[in-house]
C-alpha cells in the first residue's frame, strides 16, 4: 500500500530491449528500475550533494520482488517508490509498479539500503539532515 504523501512517481514506456524470450518483460529489468528510480528520488530531494560531500554513499544489501503480473512492450507504466523506514544505519525502501490503462499492480518490490563510508565501505550513522530529507511528510 502506498503512502501518497511521500510517494515519488515516474512514468515509462516499456521498451523492446527489456522483452524476454517469454514476450514480456524480464525481470532484471525491474531492478534496474528501481536503483534507477531511487537514486532519481534521491537526487530530487536534495541527497546526493550533502552525501557525497561528507565521504559516504548508499548501497543495497537486498532486493524483493514479488511479480504479478506481466508487462509488454509499448505499454504505459507507473513506477512508484517511498522511504518506508529509516533506522540508524539502514533505509527500507518499498516500490510499485502499475499498468496506466487499467490500474493494475504488476510487480511490488522493496529495497534494504546501508549507509556507508564511501571509502572503506563500513557502515555509518545517517546524520539528522539526511534523515530529514527521507521523512518528509
Amino acid at each position: 500500500m502506498t503512502h501518497p504523501n511521500r510517494v515519488y512517481v515516474r512514468s515509462l514506456t516499456i521498451p523492446t530491449d527489456v522483452i524476454d524470450e517469454n514476450g514480456h518483460v524480464n525481470n532484471v529489468a525491474y531492478v534496474q528500475w528501481m536503483q534507477d528510480i531511487a537514486v532519481e528520488h534521491y537526487t530530487s530531494l536534495g541527497g546526493l550533494a550533502p552525501t557525497q560531500a561528507i565521504g559516504a554513499a548508499w548501497v543495497v544489501s537486498a532486493h524483493r520482488i514479488k511479480y504479478l503480473l506481466p508487462a509488454f512492450e509499448g505499454e504505459e507504466i507507473e513506477v512508484r517508490t517511498w522511504v518506508e523506514t529509516l533506522r540508524r544505519v539502514t533505509s527500507r525502501r518499498m516500490y510499485e509498479f502499475v499498468r496506466r490503462s487499467d490500474g493494475k499492480t504488476l510487480v511490488t518490490g522493496e529495497t534494504d539500503w546501508v549507509f556507508v563510508d564511501a571509502q572503506t565501505g563500513r557502515l555509518r550513522a545517517i546524520p539528522a539532515g539526511i534523515a530529514r530529507l527521507l521523512t518528509i511528510q
